[in-house]
């Protein structure tokens, strides 16, 4: 069986302007991934390992970061305008919007409006984590805009009616902990990750398996790790992504010459010191060439 921590949800899309089978771009699909700042990194990662001919555009939005705490309205609108001017500057064969928030938010907005463009996402992996826990009882932590989104009350709604009888699922929004990440602050990481867990096994201490909804929150794994007072299943669905957004491309996947750039539309530090630490790599970190 898969780790359980390779496992998750993801929506992927196929867009109705998809090149035919047999075309392939020379240079590689052109692959965007999006998020609000750093968490994106942690399915960048898998990403690439998928997908090694691909270019990948990292758009960090962390002038805007963290997307958790702020009115759904106001993000989709930003989110919408991003992409648009993203397009504007050049073909995208794929996008990825690595960011619970993101996606619960706006992708139904972006897949209206750019039907020819596959999109995947990722949204919190409750029907994987409810067919491994043992115990009957999973948690969910992810921001407050996640929880509170109607595609994330949809899923829970679905899974748990299509769940078997007795099956539980807790929400937790880790407020705050996003922020941290970013800055990189990890004593900071370290308390929110022990009291946002604590409080969530206050109200269900049966839980054993626990479904990191926000992409930030794998990257303090370590951390959720030292907090846990028993062994606990964490499922982080950034593998799934990586799959999802491969059996998109399909052949293209597998020819041409891949590349990397990153752009941020707010300070290049943080994203470029945050790529060197999660994923050892030096990162020439741009604006964005449209106005964001």
């Amino acid at each position: 069986m898969e780790p359980a921590h390779r496992r998750g949800r993801v929506q992927g899309h196929r867009g109705r302007g998809r090149l035919s089978p047999g075309t392939v771009n020379p240079r590689g699909p052109a692959v965007g991934v999006f998020d609000s700042g750093i968490g994106g990194l942690s399915v960048l990662r898998a990403l690439r390992e998928a997908l090694p001919h691909a270019r990948f555009d990292y758009l960090a939005d962390n002038a805007w970061a963290p997307y958790g705490e702020r009115p759904a309205d106001a993000l989709r609108e930003r989110v919408a305008g991003l992409v648009r001017g993203w397009r504007a500057q050049g073909a995208l064969d794929l996008l990825v919007l690595a960011c619970n928030t993101a996606t619960a938010v706006a992708i139904d907005a972006l897949r209206h409006e750019h039907p020819d463009l596959p999109i995947v996402g990722i949204e919190p992996a409750v029907r994987p984590a409810l067919a491994l826990t043992r115990s009957g009882a999973v948690g969910v932590l992810a921001t407050r805009a996640t929880l509170q989104s109607a595609r994330y009350q949809a899923l829970r709604q679905t899974t748990l009616a299509a769940a078997a009888p007795g099956l539980r699922v807790h929400d937790r929004p880790a407020d705050g902990l996003a922020a941290a990440i970013e800055r990189g602050d990890e004593a900071q990481v370290q308390a929110l990750c022990r009291s946002h867990l604590q409080a969530l096994l206050d109200e269900a201490p049966d839980i054993d398996t626990v479904v990191l909804g926000c992409t930030h929150y794998p990257l303090a794994l370590p951390a959720w790790q030292a907090a846990q007072p028993h062994p606990l299943q964490w499922i982080d669905p950034a593998e799934a992504v990586a799959r999802r957004a491969r059996q998109l491309l399909g052949p293209r996947a597998d020819a041409g010459q891949g590349g990397l750039v990153w752009h941020a539309t707010g300070r290049p530090e943080p994203l470029a010191q945050a790529a060197h630490h999660w994923l050892g790599l030096a990162a020439a970190v741009a604006p964005p060439a449209f106005a964001a």
